[in-house]
């Protein structure tokens, strides 16, 4: 139970966010803005709770040992037989489907492809340079994996794009 209120704090401060200023931000620029980017919000707040939570409760002891740097040799579990690497690279290229699929919603018209996988990157980066000091590992095999899932995203998105403006439209302000 103890473990638990460690993330309980965060989902609070998440949701307080949410509600005190995005959620009044978002609705007066329309239904669909508001959908598209509550949408984002709830996946950067799951994203955050596979990958760096509890932050909140973790600042404190952040420095508390040492930090652990990148093993920035791509694919080293395949050849050394470590863990069950199939089973990490799907769910790492499944973790960053979402956003490459919202990511270009949010964007509107501006967000093409080499954007979309641009700031895929930027995303993973930083939670590969946060993790060890929530004393968890960093690997360049990460890195390499959600770009590739931001990417299937966006195609995903291109392939879908004429469906969901049409699904969007009704909500739009009017």
């Amino acid at each position: 139970m103890k473990y638990l209120i460690r993330y309980f704090v965060d989902f609070i401060v998440l949701a307080f966010l949410y509600v005190f200023f995005f959620f009044k931000k978002w609705k007066r620029q329309g239904r669909d803005v508001l959908l598209v980017n509550t949408l984002m919000y709830a996946y950067l707040s799951l994203l955050l709770f596979f990958t760096l939570m509890p932050v909140i409760a973790s600042i404190p002891f952040m420095f508390d040992h040492p930090y652990k740097l990148m093993n920035l040799v791509p694919f080293v579990d395949v050849s050394l037989g470590r863990g069950d690497f199939f089973r990490q690279v799907v769910l790492n290229v499944i973790m960053t489907l979402p956003f490459g699929f919202l990511f270009p919603l949010t964007r509107d018209k501006r967000a093409r492809f080499g954007v979309t996988v641009l700031f895929c990157f930027l995303l993973s980066f930083g939670i590969e340079l946060l993790q060890p000091f929530f004393d968890r590992t960093s690997d360049i095999t990460d890195l390499i994996t959600n770009v590739i899932g931001g990417a299937l995203g966006y195609g995903l998105y291109a392939i879908f794009k004429p469906i969901i403006l049409w699904l969007l439209k009704p909500l739009k302000r009017r």
